[in-house]
């Protein structure tokens, strides 16, 4: 039951499978058929557009995650040097990461006790070492005036001999800072 209609009133080809098999198929304009195929191709790159969006989103999430779980584990270890008493926590932090690379299955506190045995140096013992040298005599404060106008004298000198402006900047900045 096909009417020959053009434009807008032709209905398509689509039938609609009605329940009851007693009831006749409906036909649908062919205008609203388009409609509808084209609603569904937006849904469905929709629906792709999303799902790529979300796996982006797990990704991203997973390596935050895993940059997290670095950086914890990096404070904890620094923590445990700091409190093992190591002077320069940089180095030792940096040898106990080789050393958790080397051996993943040891413990946090094994590895800064193995690095506290190997590297010594790094951490500051409890007792005070003395090497026999004695600390170098500090300069009075009448020699320290001396050798600070002796520098200022320089400095004019060369300021007038050059003539350069950085030379003349220099004298008056030391000036300033002698008086």
């Amino acid at each position: 039951m096909e009417q020959p209609n053009a434009g807008a009133n032709e209905l398509s080809e689509d039938k609609v499978q009605a329940i009851d098999e007693n009831e006749n198929p409906r036909m649908v304009p062919v205008t609203e058929s388009i409609r509808y195929r084209k609603r569904a191709q937006n849904a469905e790159q929709k629906v792709q557009q999303l799902s790529e969006q979300l796996e982006q989103a797990n990704s991203q999430t997973k390596s935050l995650s895993e940059q997290l779980n670095e950086l914890q584990n990096e404070r904890s270890l620094t923590r445990k040097l700091a409190v093992a008493g190591a002077s320069d926590i940089e180095t030792a932090l940096l040898v106990a990461k080789a050393r958790l690379d080397e051996h993943n299955d040891m413990e946090l506190d094994d590895i800064i006790e193995q690095v506290k045995n190997e590297k010594s140096h790094l951490f500051a013992s409890s007792q005070v070492r003395d090497f026999g040298a004695a600390a170098p005599r500090t300069t009075p404060a009448k020699q320290r005036n001396e050798t600070n106008s002796t520098t200022l004298k320089k400095a004019a000198s060369k300021a007038a001999n050059s003539g350069s402006r950085e030379d003349l900047h220099q004298y008056l900045r030391l000036r300033r800072n002698f008086r």
